[in-house]
């Protein structure tokens, strides 16, 4: 018979799970909690050892044809002057592609191919000795071989079937959000920085709409919920009022964005990302942060890897499972190891020193 795979998470670490285990002859089925696919979201940068991926994936030429064009990073003072310029150079292959584009063309390959539930969610997981049984948030249950969580850093997976949250998530002792408007707020293919101590701003220009990123160090964790939009815009609203540059105006913008995200810039870090019939991919497994700007390569490199273990040993999960730790942690620990230190040395400088090294180094 052939075997069935239930994947957690309609995003880019599900959506490659979902192709890869659908090539490789399993039944899957993909359930999301959102009432669709998870579009939105910051460009994802895709490089090194991902290139192969898409390329194997057969969706290389679409992506580059997609690839966005940044080609210069501005680093600007409180009068708006211009105090250092950088112009991008790509390295190799690297592309760099709207996030709601790449989700789209991975959505493609799907048609017709993987079954998709929205609205829907795993409330309870029980395994037995020849299958693992799901429960859904509707009250329905179904048996499947594997289960794939792909939920996200704040995954649902994780929390029902490792432990909760607090367990694996290492807060970096800072904040961002990311609110992304359909216009034009300067240059396009431009990024804009302006810093203060502990503070930064980020415009990124393309294709006509403008990403605005505010981040800022805190020594502390802020206590909210991660579901409550309007509380997380009052906590961006009140780190960043009266700080000169274009605050007034940006802080407007962030306030009457529909398209809005906010989160602490944390890693998670497990001993295992896989358990009996279970593992997670991404985020849900190994979030390195936004500071690495390697999530979404990372998403698709783990789940190729996955893939190839469990085609290596011929769908023993057990032996796959075992490789699939075994063999992608060397990069997950460098990538998390630099991400770590980017966020206060690079990213955020917290002194004056700091911001004028990060306008002449770049980050």
């Amino acid at each position: 018979m052939q075997k069935e795979v239930l994947v957690s998470g309609a995003s880019i670490a599900g959506l490659s799970i979902a192709y890869w285990m659908n090539r490789a002859g399993y039944k899957v089925s993909v359930v999301e909690v959102a009432p669709g696919p998870r579009m939105g979201g910051t460009a994802v940068d895709l490089q090194g050892s991902t290139i192969d991926v898409v390329k194997r994936m057969g969706i290389y030429e679409q992506l580059k044809s997609s690839a966005l064009n940044l080609e210069t990073i501005v680093f600007k003072d409180t009068n708006d002057a211009t105090v250092g310029s950088i112009a991008v150079e790509r390295k190799g292959e690297e592309i760099e592609i709207e996030r709601s584009e790449l989700v789209r063309i991975l959505l493609e390959q799907l048609k017709g191919e993987v079954a998709f539930v929205f609205n829907n969610s795993i409330t309870a997981l029980d395994e037995t000795a020849d299958n693992i049984i799901a429960t859904f948030k509707d009250g329905s249950k179904k048996a499947f071989d594997l289960v794939f969580g792909c939920d996200g850093t704040h995954s649902g997976i994780r929390k029902i079937w490792f432990g909760d949250e607090s367990e694996f998530s290492h807060f970096l002792g800072a904040y961002f959000s990311i609110s992304i408007v359909d216009k034009l707020l300067v240059e396009q293919n431009t990024i804009q920085f302006f810093n203060v101590p502990g503070k930064v701003y980020m415009l990124n220009a393309y294709k006509h709409k403008t990403d605005i990123v505010f981040c800022f160090l805190s020594d502390q964790e802020i206590p909210y919920d991660y579901r409550d939009v309007g509380q997380q815009r009052k906590i961006i609203l009140e780190q960043f009022k009266e700080q000169g540059w274009r605050t007034n105006g940006l802080l407007k913008e962030v306030a009457d964005a529909e398209n809005f995200y906010f989160d602490k810039f944390c890693q998670i870090k497990m001993p295992s990302w896989t358990k009996g019939r279970v593992a997670l991919v991404g985020d849900a497994a190994y979030c390195a942060s936004p500071a690495a700007g390697r999530g979404g390569s990372l998403a698709m490199d783990g789940a190729a890897a996955l893939a190839d273990a469990l085609l290596a040993h011929n769908g023993d999960y057990l032996l796959a499972f075992q490789d699939y730790n075994k063999n992608l942690r060397p990069l997950i620990e460098e990538v998390q190891a630099d991400a770590a230190k980017n966020v206060r040395e690079k990213l955020i400088p917290s002194t004056e020193d700091g911001i004028q090294q990060m306008r002449q180094e770049g980050f």
